[in-house]
């Protein structure tokens, strides 16, 4: 039986052999003349815009960031428009950088840190991240209302 199958593996492979030299002769080969040349593409753009032409100039994209409440502003973008005073408590108005006001309270969290104190003429904030890296000294940073802004009753 081992013997069969091996006799018919060598049949195969000389049918195979000889069905390739077949066709080899039966394929005639192309001369120079029958060879077309690829044709040469081009663009013109007859006074519209290149799809091909990169449109931002090789800059980076950067995304609008949406601001929509206290949690995503940073320290720095906070800017300070008043502060109340509520029975005994203190509570800071800030400005978003769409000019939107918000009321701030101590222990409100910002992107980067959060309100450690509100007093009667500034706001002290706790920064304790930079750019999302948590800082192994956290800041203060005190913004104050300047005195011509200050009102008194």
């Amino acid at each position: 039986m081992n013997i069969k199958r091996t006799l018919a593996w060598g049949c195969l492979v000389a049918l195979s052999a000889a069905a390739a030299a077949a066709l080899a002769q039966t394929v005639p080969d192309k001369t120079a003349a029958e060879r077309r040349e690829v044709p040469v593409f081009s663009y013109d753009p007859a006074g519209r815009r290149d799809p091909f032409k990169d449109l931002l100039g090789g800059k980076d994209i950067k995304e609008k960031r949406v601001v929509t409440g206290l949690a995503d502003l940073e320290i720095d973008e906070v800017t300070l428009l008043g502060i109340v005073q509520s029975k005994d408590k203190f509570e800071a108005i800030a400005g978003l950088p769409e000019g939107f006001p918000l009321t701030v309270r101590e222990g409100d969290r910002l992107a980067d840190g959060y309100v450690l104190s509100i007093r009667a003429d500034a706001v002290v904030f706790r920064k304790t991240k930079d750019k999302g890296i948590p800082l192994s000294r956290p800041r203060d940073i005190v913004k104050e209302i300047q005195p011509e802004e200050r009102t008194h009753d």
